[in-house]
C-alpha cells in the first residue's frame, strides 16, 4: 500500500509539474491563433557523417518495458520473469526502440541511453539538458528523440555522438516519426515541425492553437496530430498545409494510428474517434462512462486496443466500434500494448505489467514493477508482432 500511494503521489506530481508548464505557456504564448505555414531558410547545410549500423537480431523470447521505479525490464515473453534489468539513473517514461540489437530509450534524468538487447548492458549514455518524456525513433543509423530542453537531438545510433540538433522555444513531450527524408514532431509551444533527417534544417513549422502532447504519424504523404486546442490534425507532409481538422470537443493528448483507411484518435476527456483518413470524418465513436484516454489506441488482430484511466483495457472491432472484451487493472492505464496473434502486453500505473490472451482478454501471467507503468512495450522479436501502432509505442518501429 505505501509502494502505490508514493507511485501515486510521483505520477500526481509530474502531471501536476507539466500542467503548470502548460498554464505559463499559454499565458505568455497564445495571444494568437490559427495555423500558418512558416517558410525557413534554403540553405541546405552538409549532413554530418553517420557511423555505418551493424545489423543485430535479438533471439531471446522477451519483453521490454520500463517502469517510474527507474528500471528497464527484459522479461520473458512465457513466464514474465526477468531475463534482466537495467537501473537508469532515474525514473523511465519513455517508450524503448529496439535497432541494430540495442535499446534506445530516455529517462528523467537528462538522458538517453543505448543498452544491448541481449545482455542488459550499457553501450552508452548521451546527456541531454531536460528530462526526456518522449521515445525515441531509430532510422538509417540516427536516433531522434525531443526534450524538454527545446531540442530534437539526432544522435549516431552506434556512438551516442550528437549529429545535429533542432533547437525550438519550447520543449518536446512529442516523439518524433520519420517518413522519407522528413522527420516530423509536435513542440510544446504549439507548432508541429517537418525538418529535413539529415542535417536537421527546418522545411516547415505549422501552428495550432494550444500545446502538443500528441505524436504525429505519416501516412500516405499526410501527417496525423493531436493538439489540445481539442482538434486533430491532418497536414500536409511536404509543406505543412492543412487538409483538415476534427473537432473533438477535448484535448487530443494521445498519439493518433491509421490502420485500413481510417484514424483511430482518443479525447483527454474519454471519447475514441475512428475518421476517415482522406476527410476527417467521422465513422465511429465510443465514449468511456468514468474516465478519460491519455494512453494510444492500437490496432491489430481486427481489434482496436485501448487503455483508459477507468482501469480497464478496452477492445473494439476495428470496422463497426463494437465493444468486445475489457479487462481491469487495479489504475489507470496511459501506457500503450503491443499485440501478437495470441497475447496483448500491457502497463498500469498499479505498477503492473500483464500478459493477456489476445481474444478473449483472459491473464496469463503478471510482474510486479516498483513504480508506474507509462512507458510503452516493445518485442525483441518482431516478425511476431502485428498490428499498427502509434509513434509513442516502440511496436511498430
Amino acid at each position: 500500500m505505501h509502494q502505490r500511494s508514493e507511485n501515486f503521489c510521483w505520477l500526481v506530481w509530474s502531471r501536476l509539474r507539466l500542467a503548470g508548464y502548460m498554464l505559463l505557456l499559454v499565458l505568455g504564448l497564445w495571444n494568437c491563433t490559427g495555423s500558418a505555414l512558416i517558410t525557413p531558410v534554403t540553405q541546405q547545410p552538409t549532413a554530418p557523417a553517420v557511423t555505418p549500423p551493424v545489423a543485430a537480431t535479438v533471439t531471446l523470447p522477451v519483453v521490454y518495458v520500463g517502469s517510474y521505479d527507474g528500471n528497464l525490464y527484459a522479461l520473458d515473453t512465457t513466464t514474465g520473469q526477468p531475463r534482466w534489468t537495467f537501473k537508469a539513473d532515474t525514473s523511465i517514461r519513455s517508450s524503448p526502440a529496439l535497432a541494430y540489437g540495442l535499446l534506445f530509450v530516455g529517462s528523467l534524468n537528462n538522458s538517453l541511453y543505448a543498452i544491448n538487447a541481449t545482455t542488459g548492458q550499457l553501450r552508452w549514455q548521451f546527456k541531454t539538458g531536460g528530462i526526456v518524456y518522449s521515445s525515441p525513433t531509430v532510422v538509417d543509423g540516427r536516433v531522434l528523440v525531443g526534450c524538454n530542453d527545446g531540442k530534437l537531438y539526432a544522435i549516431d545510433a552506434m556512438t551516442g555522438r550528437q549529429l545535429w540538433a533542432y533547437q525550438s522555444d519550447y520543449g518536446f513531450f512529442s516523439s518524433p516519426t520519420v517518413a522519407g527524408s522528413m522527420a516530423y514532431i509536435g513542440g510544446l509551444d504549439g507548432n508541429v515541425y517537418g525538418l529535413d533527417v539529415g542535417t536537421g534544417l527546418l522545411r516547415w513549422r505549422s501552428k495550432t492553437n494550444n500545446f502538443i502532447l500528441s505524436s504525429p504519424t505519416v501516412v500516405n504523404g499526410t501527417v496525423y496530430i493531436g493538439s489540445n486546442d481539442m482538434s486533430l490534425y491532418a497536414l500536409d507532409a511536404t509543406n505543412g498545409n492543412l487538409r483538415w481538422s476534427f473537432p473533438g470537443g477535448a484535448p487530443f493528448e494521445a498519439s493518433p494510428v491509421v490502420a485500413n483507411g481510417l484514424v483511430y484518435a482518443a479525447t483527454a476527456f474519454g471519447t475514441l474517434y475512428a475518421l476517415d483518413a482522406a476527410t476527417g470524418t467521422r465513422r465511429w465513436s465510443f465514449t468511456t462512462s468514468t474516465g478519460g484516454l491519455v494512453a494510444s489506441p492500437v490496432v491489430a488482430n481486427g481489434r482496436v486496443y485501448m487503455g483508459c484511466r477507468d482501469y480497464s483495457l478496452y477492445t473494439f472491432d476495428a470496422v463497426t466500434g463494437a465493444q468486445q472484451w475489457a479487462f481491469s487493472t487495479a489504475y489507470s492505464i496511459y501506457s500503450t500494448p503491443i499485440a501478437t496473434r495470441k497475447t496483448i502486453y500491457l502497463g498500469s500505473n498499479d505498477g503492473r505489467f500483464y500478459a493477456l490472451n489476445t481474444n478473449s482478454g483472459a491473464q496469463k501471467w503478471v510482474f510486479q514493477t516498483g513504480g508506474v507503468v507509462l512507458s510503452s512495450p516493445v518485442l525483441a522479436q518482431k516478425s511476431v508482432v502485428t498490428g499498427t501502432y502509434p509513434t509513442i509505442s516502440g511496436g511498430g518501429k
